[in-house]
């Protein structure tokens, strides 16, 4: 029994260790925040063929996935219902439209001329 528990001290370090190594090489590949107006932003990168959503902000990975989960091209009011957005108030309509405009211009969506946004193919 000694030995088991030996082992699984070991292997507690080792979760340990790895655990830390995953948490430095998450919080690194983070996209870091930027400065605006002397306000912190969250910069969007934009997207390479090698680069994976992870990269985005949590909030974008959620807008990228509902558009993604859609049935076709959908407008910024649906994205935001599926979100849980009150899309009837303009004020928080707006800032989810200029996310969705935000990945569009660093190549993660597509916007068709009628204003629905589509994923990248």
């Amino acid at each position: 029994m000694r030995a088991e528990r030996d082992e699984l001290v070991v292997a507690e370090r080792v979760l340990e260790r790895v655990s830390e190594q995953l948490a430095n090489e998450r919080a690194s590949a983070a996209p870091a925040p930027g400065q605006v107006g002397g306000r912190a932003v969250m910069l969007v990168p934009h997207r390479t063929p090698d680069m994976g959503e992870t990269m985005l902000p949590p909030d974008y990975q959620r807008i990228l996935a509902t558009v993604r989960q859609a049935a076709g091209p959908v407008m910024a009011r649906q994205v935001g219902d599926a979100l849980g957005i009150d899309v009837s108030v303009r004020s928080q309509l707006e800032p989810l439209r200029g996310k969705l405009v935000g990945l569009v211009d660093r190549s993660w969506l597509r916007k068709l001329p009628d204003g629905r946004f589509t994923t990248r193919q």
